[in-house]
């Protein structure tokens, strides 16, 4: 039972192990983060479309619960821009945007995501993440990226301006840059630019100026902070809110307050699938660092309690006045570099926060807005990998169509359909490749006990058998490929009178492809060829057995490729013994011929 509840909650594992050394490392991390998680809260919740305070609340309790349920040392769980931008997609379409039915359908979004992840977690389908492959999420996140960045330029000029998608974005903002506000571009452009040089240049800078790296990291990581001092500083001083500088405004100084989500299911069913891709789409990503980042130290990630991890972070925020919440790439790599030890640098990095939310929120009454915006603009852009498509053109041309169909659906249609098709379109290329299966006709490599392609490499043959490797499990969408494609090598007079499936490749076998074997058996019987398999793995074979297949089998199951060479390849029994092997002579056992035509079974060559 110990070690059950230890399974369930990993901080009773970790914690008893718990030492100075580490205590020391997760402060100095909590320090960094939490710098960092201030602004980059107050910005998600304004992209959400809620008020600034509710990213500090979804920052803190999410935090707490994700350091006893989580297993990654590393992550830091909180408001994310994708996973904003998706909770605003999904609740503006229930209620309008500053009414408390919205702030309500942002509780009900992060319950249902709670509530989804932890049924994922408790019957293990972690393995449902792999409908979203990487190149569709790439080309997700990258469109994303450019989403966020397009929607912040209105705060940038000083503006009204709004959509889902960049050409709604594009069509109500630049009617209206000629009208900019001055003041509040001469605000965000230099944020922006700061921003970015803090990004890549000042730590270089000052470690040429002598600093150490544990403080020149320090320094950098802070460097939003110091854009929402300076800016709040210059609006509070020069009174710039009276001349059209949009500000955060009044924060509660409070820590997370005690909320209630509406669970009623007109709404619950509203939210259903936008609850879903949030839930897949931040587990992704959360898995991906956390993987990452374990990597490097030899740590192990359990995905499926990392979905209850996640989980309990997402019902905490429904019930303390946050949002939908998931482990950020960016925020994750700065506290794996500030030297995270355990979970336990979340907690900290929640209470810094906590202290945050009670006694320094009246400081950001007059911070811009357009310093959030180049906040985030600096976050996301650094999300925007254009290199994707390039990369998966060399390298597959199927891939490169999933980044760039889902790059533009998102684009053009909103980040729903654009992550909904990425899905489709995830599964579609699956089932398109294994659909036609890579089947090559194979012969005995001469002086081994190896099979390869008669494609690519010169081998012994004999006419009077066909030995066939198939490259991909047998199911319902390949097995009438598979059927025709060992007819359509059969022509007419064909000296073959044994075929033999080589299936080392081959990891099930559904109940579609099993009938497909029997129809193909009959066939081959009534022209007197027998069927043979080799080498089926043994789950494979154990489902065999239990069915009639091996019993009406016109031909033998081989243990290998080789006992059936050497039991079905006459000249392989006639032309000398081999002590070794009771075959023939190696390489001795049938023809060695160049390779043979390509159109004998199928375009592809491997």
């Amino acid at each position: 039972m110990l070690q059950s509840l230890r399974h369930s909650m990993p901080i009773l594992d970790w914690g008893r192990r718990y030492s100075r050394d580490q205590l020391s490392n997760d402060l100095v991390a909590a320090v960094i983060v939490t710098i960092m998680l201030i602004p980059q809260s107050l910005a998600y919740a304004l992209l959400a479309g809620l008020p600034a305070e509710a990213g500090i609340y979804a920052s803190i309790v999410p935090i707490l619960l994700y350091t006893v349920f989580g297993t990654s040392p590393s992550l830091a769980v909180g408001p994310v821009a994708v996973v904003s931008l998706l909770t605003a997609a999904a609740i503006s379409d229930v209620a309008q945007q500053g009414t408390m039915g919205y702030a309500t359908a942002a509780l009900s979004l992060a319950f249902l995501s709670g509530v989804i992840l932890l049924v994922m977690g408790m019957f293990r389908l972690g393995f449902l993440a792999n409908f979203l492959s990487h190149p569709v999420i790439a080309g997700f996140i990258t469109a994303s990226g450019l989403l966020i960045a397009a929607s912040q330029l209105r705060h940038l000029f000083g503006v009204q301006a709004g959509g889902d998608t960049l050409i709604e974005l594009m069509e109500t903002l630049l009617p209206q840059l000629g009208s900019a506000n001055l003041v509040t571009l001469a605000i965000g452009v230099p944020a922006v630019g700061f921003l970015f040089w803090v990004r890549r240049g000042l730590k270089p800078a000052l470690r040429r100026a002598g600093l150490g790296p544990r403080l020149s990291d320090v320094i950098a990581k802070a460097g939003p902070v110091a854009a929402v001092l300076v800016t709040t500083l210059l609006t509070w001083g020069l009174g710039l809110q009276d001349r059209g500088v949009a500000i955060v405004g009044e924060v509660p100084r409070s820590l997370p307050p005690f909320t209630l989500p509406d669970v009623s299911p007109a709404l619950l069913t509203q939210l259903f699938v936008p609850a879903l891709l949030i839930s897949i789409i931040g587990f992704v990503e959360s898995i991906s660092v956390a993987q990452t980042l374990a990597a490097r130290k030899g740590q192990r990630i359990d995905p499926d309690q990392e979905l209850i991890g996640l989980g309990a972070a997402n019902l905490g925020a429904a019930f303390t006045g946050g949002y939908p919440v998931t482990g950020g790439f960016a925020r994750s790599v700065v506290n794996d570099d500030a030297g995270a030890a355990t979970p336990a640098a979340g907690a900290f990095t929640a209470l810094g926060l906590a202290f945050a939310a009670a006694f320094l929120t009246p400081l950001v009454h007059f911070l811009p807005k357009a310093t959030l915006a180049a906040t985030i603009i600096v976050a996301v852009l650094g999300l925007v990998d254009f290199s994707i498509l390039r990369r998966t053109w060399a390298y597959s041309r199927g891939d490169f169509w999933a980044v760039a169909v889902t790059i533009i659906l998102t684009l053009v249609f909103g980040v729903e359909t654009g992550v909904s098709a990425g899905v489709l379109i995830s599964i579609l290329l699956h089932l398109l490749k294994t659909s036609k299966p890579h089947v090559a006709e194979v012969g005995l490599v001469p002086g081994t006990h190896h099979f390869r392609n008669v494609d690519r490499h010169p081998v012994a043959t004999d006419p009077s058998v066909l030995s066939l490797r198939v490259d991909e499990s047998l199911y319902f969408v390949n097995a009438r490929f598979l059927e025709d494609c060992v007819m359509n090598r059969l022509t007419e007079g064909t000296p073959v009178r044994h075929v033999v499936l080589m299936c080392s490749a081959v990891n099930e076998i559904d109940f579609s492809a099993l009938e497909s074997l029997e129809s193909l058996d009959a066939t081959l019987a009534r022209r007197g060829i027998r069927l043979h398999l080799s080498e089926v793995k043994g789950p494979v074979m154990d489902r065999l057995k239990a069915s009639h297949f091996l019993a009406h089998l016109s031909g033998e199951v081989f243990l290998s490729q080789y006992d059936a060479w050497c039991r079905l390849a006459p000249q392989a029994a006639t032309e000398g013994g081999d002590a070794a092997t009771g075959c023939g002579p190696l390489g001795g056992a049938g023809s060695l011929a160049s390779p043979a035509p390509r159109d004998k079974i199928t375009a592809a060559d491997t």
